[in-house]
């Protein structure tokens, strides 16, 4: 063999991270960035091999993202990719209630509504956290540990895979709460579903269950997190396996009535355990870790640009509108849901807000002060 030793070399490891731990706090609102160990399927942690948790800390607000939180989330996703030690991202939150809720409401109708130009610079954060994402030179794991909902639905749909817990529900908030899913629902639904289903779910504002997921195909994995002594026990509000005379399936449909407010109560009973979902996670991290690493993003990335091409062709146009909405239907959408503790209702009057919309109004201070809820008791 030839000998090359006499050739100039440069020795030691780059550090080709675009940020320190600035965008990283274990103070809520924030984002935690943290390696785990990968393990063996005996449980036993593999050296110098990891995954990335990206983990949402805003419990008190069901882990709805902050503008510095979008921040910290990019910061965390490429920290992921550019990291050799690391396997897999985890994108997931804190607590046992929500993944995400999307944008912070407090935060878009106190400061974003009605003010464009603000909220269009916000959006370029977003794009460029749903490119985070798609762009990781990692796999992508959805960890769900409970409502994954309008952005949130939007983000976790960017990843290449979801692992859920049986409780969580999914689904948009936008046509309800002045917005429309366009950071990325209406990109990634349409490959996902049936033309019709992605239709319905992007306008209709439809919760659906982890089950009904599963079923459909938009998720992985749908595991029990409910523990009761020995035994786990699936999600008690949902329906699993029921058949209509007319042969209709019903799965994954919530129960109603009586039905639904024992699951509830019982819900509420037994404390939840994450460590069936974790060992799914762990199976799904010890099948990455056992691939050639090149050979695996090439075939991620192959199944990826299917979404990032829609994805790409309407980020910017839609952050255009986007922006322009917060001074109309966004400004009434997010002040309502801000102000339900206050006036009792997180919507407009839809009614009156179409009808003053058909005789032509003026989109002017009465017609929104005609269509937003007033303070209880005035």
């Amino acid at each position: 063999m030839a000998d090359l030793t006499w050739l100039p070399r440069e020795s030691g490891e780059k550090n080709h991270h675009l940020w320190g731990d600035e965008h990283f706090s274990t103070e809520a609102p924030g984002v935690i960035f943290e390696k785990h160990p990968i393990l063996d399927p005996q449980g036993n942690p593999v050296d110098g091999l990891y995954s990335a948790w990206i983990i949402l800390n805003n419990p008190r607000q069901y882990n709805s993202y902050t503008t510095e939180m979008v921040k910290g989330v990019i910061a965390g996703f490429q920290r992921a990719s550019a990291d050799s030690s690391v396997v897999a991202a985890v994108f997931t939150a804190a607590g046992d209630k929500a993944f995400c809720t999307g944008g912070n409401t407090r935060e878009y109708a106190e400061y974003y509504a009605g003010r464009p130009n603000e909220y269009g610079l916000y959006m370029d954060l977003f794009n460029a956290m749903v490119d985070s994402i798609l762009g990781c030179k990692k796999p992508t794991i959805c960890r769900v540990n409970g409502m994954r909902v309008a952005g949130g639905q939007e983000i976790g749909m960017a990843c290449d895979l979801t692992i859920s817990s049986d409780l969580a529900v999914f689904g948009q908030a936008g046509p309800r709460h002045g917005s429309a899913p366009d950071g990325g629902s209406t990109d990634f639904l349409p490959w996902m579903l049936p033309l019709e289903l992605a239709m319905w779910n992007c306008v209709s504002c439809e919760l659906w269950s982890a089950y009904k997921m599963k079923h459909l195909g938009l998720i992985s994995r749908c595991i029990p997190v409910l523990r009761q002594a020995d035994e786990w026990l699936r999600n008690p509000a949902v329906v699993t396996d029921t058949w209509l005379e007319d042969g209709e399936i019903i799965y994954g449909e919530f129960k109603t009535g009586d039905e639904a407010r024992a699951a509830r109560k019982l819900v509420k009973s037994i404390s939840t355990d994450f460590s069936l979902l974790d060992a799914e996670l762990g199976k799904i991290l010890w099948t990455f870790t056992n691939l050639f690493p090149g050979c695996l993003i090439k075939s991620v990335e192959g199944i990826r640009l299917k979404k990032k091409f829609f994805w790409d062709q309407s980020k910017v146009i839609n952050r255009h509108w986007l922006a322009a909405n917060m001074n109309t239907e966004a400004f009434l959408g997010f002040n309502a849901f801000n102000t339900k503790k206050i006036t009792g209702s997180g919507v407009i009057d839809f009614i009156e807000y179409r009808r003053r919309q058909a005789a032509g109004q003026a989109f002017d201070a009465e017609f929104m002060a005609a269509v937003l809820a007033s303070p209880k008791g005035s």
